[in-house]
């Protein structure tokens, strides 16, 4: 029997599991789930914390099976446009090379953003309209760089690394990547939950809309 499941412009990749309802309940069971193989390195849960005012906690998923452990995680977040116009998302998604997780929500072919990567570092262009050209985060209280990369016009799209693994984020519509010039700290949720954390209706994009 083969766990994988199978993208058909990727080959096989690791199954994604997406709970259908968020809340601290859920998140405490897919944190037990991202460490409960101790011999492999733990794929973070990135979570911003604090939440952005008035944003909310929408959905937590990972990739990955018993035999390979979890290769890669994703949290879903949404709250209000930075530049408003109304309600805005955005999925951080942390994942191994070759898993493809990152770049399938962020509209890109291929399973790691690589190529993308080297052509906005050499040729970064006039960038996407609404987008930011790079975006500098604290992740795990280190600063990180994230860079632009192409991606359909209704996203913006940028990935950078954490910890030794791609770090992928996505934000729906385009113009919500200004969320990122901000002062957007990373937080692991495998090493600690905030009680405070709040949750909203789940996101429509972990399950496949994007």
């Amino acid at each position: 029997m083969n766990a994988d499941s199978r993208c058909l412009r990727c080959g096989p990749v690791p199954p994604l599991h997406v709970p259908e309802h968020i809340g601290a309940e859920i998140v405490a069971s897919v944190v037990e789930r991202i460490t409960a193989t101790s011999d492999a390195p733990v794929t973070p849960l990135w979570c911003p914390w604090p939440l952005p005012p008035g944003w909310t906690l929408t959905g937590v998923a990972y990739a990955g099976d018993d035999r390979t452990g979890v290769r890669a995680t994703a949290v879903a977040c949404a709250g209000p446009a930075p530049l408003g116009g109304g309600p805005a998302d955005l999925v951080f998604v942390a994942e191994e090379p070759g898993v493809g997780l990152g770049t399938r929500l962020a509209g890109l072919a291929g399973p790691d953003p690589g190529p993308e990567l080297v052509d906005a570092l050499t040729d970064p262009g006039s960038g996407h309209p609404d987008h930011v050209g790079q975006a500098k985060i604290k992740v795990g209280g280190h600063p990180t760089p994230l860079w632009l990369v192409s991606s359909p016009t209704d996203r913006s799209a940028y990935a950078g690394e954490a910890r030794g693994m791609w770090l992928h984020a996505i934000a729906w519509p385009a113009s919500a990547g200004h969320l990122l010039a901000e002062d957007v700290v990373l937080h692991d949720l495998t090493e600690w939950t905030p009680p405070e954390l709040v949750y909203g209706a789940p996101s429509p994009y972990l399950p496949g809309r994007a």
